[in-house]
């Protein structure tokens, strides 16, 4: 097959050359001069219609995508659906039947054949890639099936990101509608989380721009014995929309000599050169709970959303809720200097203050619940030309899981240590430092101490606030 597609190509050659086709190693960039000499030539030397078909039909799926993405006039012809009936029959062929006649859906098949010129242009492509998309959602959802009892989320994540091929870009819009698309430059998967980063010498002006999109990218085929390739046509999934209006300095959570870093939730670090105040890289930090459905399952505009929870009944309204269990990690650029899993956690029924209940994690006043960060704490940057640390800053990872074993409130997200003024309770010989998260379904509270003598931070409080209306809507209650 492949020789004698490589035979078609070489005897129409003088023919494709003037049509501007951006053939295997001689393509030319948008606004080159090589294709409009192709436009120019083509029409002098418009090939005939019949013979690009017939050289189509020797092409596979990815090819003949590609290929429709050249100009107008080889798109309408890649969309012959006589063309992509025989690709969609050769990767979804009919069920086998053991009678004599002809199964339903050979049948079924055969009359859709028959019926071809009466669809629309396109419609076995568009047929095609339906089903090319449900067979790797399906797949991954086989994948992702085994939940870890400790974490409450998927054993197998790493595994489904590495077979999928998933990954993830960002689009920059500038105020006037121009897009910039950049794919990922670094990527790390942590215990509960993935850090995805972007760095460049070629960012747009910051002042242009109006918003940041978040996208998931999946291969549309996929080829589960081979490692997927970085030119596949890739399905986008919209993860979430930034607005980078809110660079403010009130979401300025640190910085050092070169960059400052600003934090957008959920979730995203965004670092501005100090001098130029101009963008040096992008940090995604996306947590491993439904992360392969947000980044699959979304459309290029509509986010994915979560099928519509079911509450789970409290059988012990009297006593409140209990069985929480929390796992917490504290990390950067690879390095986790807070690794803990806490059990049989409990909320008193009666402590509701603000609209939140109080979960208790590490106790001010218990000397014996306080732990010490391991190595040296702070945010690792790095990009192309420069790298840093900022010592203020780290990654933090919640998963709590309630009494059955389920994710209850999830997040990755930077934070940074703020000092703090002496409390009331027990003294330390050090200086205090507190952290904050807060979001829509709870908030974090972190105390920590600084220990000259040994050159160590100690988590002495770790506090979780959580929303009555998260606990209502979840647990069916009315609190």
């Amino acid at each position: 097959m492949a020789t004698g597609r490589g035979r078609i190509l070489q005897q129409h050659l003088p023919g494709l050359q003037p049509l501007g086709w951006p053939l295997r190693g001689g393509g030319a960039g948008r606004g080159s001069a090589g294709p409009a000499v192709g436009r120019a030539g083509a029409s002098r030397f418009r090939m005939p219609s019949e013979i690009l078909l017939k050289i189509f039909s020797y092409l596979d799926a990815v090819s003949l995508l590609c290929t429709g993405c050249v100009n107008r006039r080889l798109y309408h012809l890649a969309n012959d659906n006589f063309i992509w009936i025989r690709i969609y029959s050769a990767s979804f062929p009919p069920k086998r039947s053991n009678w004599k006649f002809n199964s339903i859906e050979e049948t079924a098949v055969s009359l859709s054949a028959l019926s071809v010129e009466d669809k629309e242009a396109g419609y076995w492509k568009t047929e095609y890639i339906a089903r090319q998309m449900a067979s790797v959602k399906a797949t991954l959802a086989q994948v992702l099936k085994p939940v870890n009892p400790y974490t409450g989320l998927p054993v197998k994540t790493r595994e489904a990101l590495r077979k999928s091929g998933l990954g993830w870009a960002i689009i920059l819009k500038e105020k006037n509608g121009k897009e910039y698309v950049m794919k990922h430059a670094d990527l790390s998967i942590n215990d509960t989380s993935v850090t995805v980063v972007w760095y460049g010498k070629s960012w747009p002006c910051l002042a242009s721009l109006s918003t940041l999109e978040l996208y998931g990218l999946t291969p549309v085929f996929m080829d589960w014995c081979k490692p997927p390739t970085r030119d596949r046509p890739r399905w986008h999934s919209l993860i979430t929309k930034y607005h980078l209006s809110h660079l403010t300095e009130s979401n300025l959570i640190g910085c050092d000599r070169l960059v400052r870093v600003f934090c957008l939730h959920p979730g995203l670090l965004v670092g501005l050169w100090k001098k130029e105040e101009e963008l040096a890289f992008v940090m995604a930090n996306l947590h491993f709970h439904h992360l392969v459905e947000r980044s699959t399952l979304g459309s290029a505009s509509v986010p994915f959303e979560p099928p519509a929870h079911s509450p789970y009944l409290d059988d012990s309204p009297e006593c409140g809720l209990h069985g929480y269990q929390l796992h917490v990690d504290l990390h950067s650029g690879g390095v986790f200097f807070l690794c803990g899993t806490f059990h049989n956690l409990f909320i008193k029924k009666g402590i509701i203050e603000n609209g939140y209940v109080k979960l208790i994690i590490i106790n001010f006043k218990n000397d014996r619940e306080h732990l010490p960060l391991i190595g040296k704490v702070g945010f690792s940057w790095r990009t192309d030309v420069f790298d840093g640390c900022i010592k203020s800053c780290f990654i933090m990872d919640i998963t709590l899981l309630d009494e059955y074993g389920r994710p209850f409130w999830c997040f990755s997200s930077p934070v940074c240590m703020r000092p703090t003024t002496p409390s009331d309770g027990p003294s330390f010989l050090g200086q205090t430092y507190h952290v904050e998260y807060v979001d829509t379904e709870g908030q974090v509270h972190v105390e920590l101490v600084w220990i000259e003598e040994t050159e160590e931070f100690f988590v002495v409080s770790l506090v979780l606030y959580l929303s009555i209306g998260k606990i209502n809507h979840w647990f069916g209650t009315k609190y």
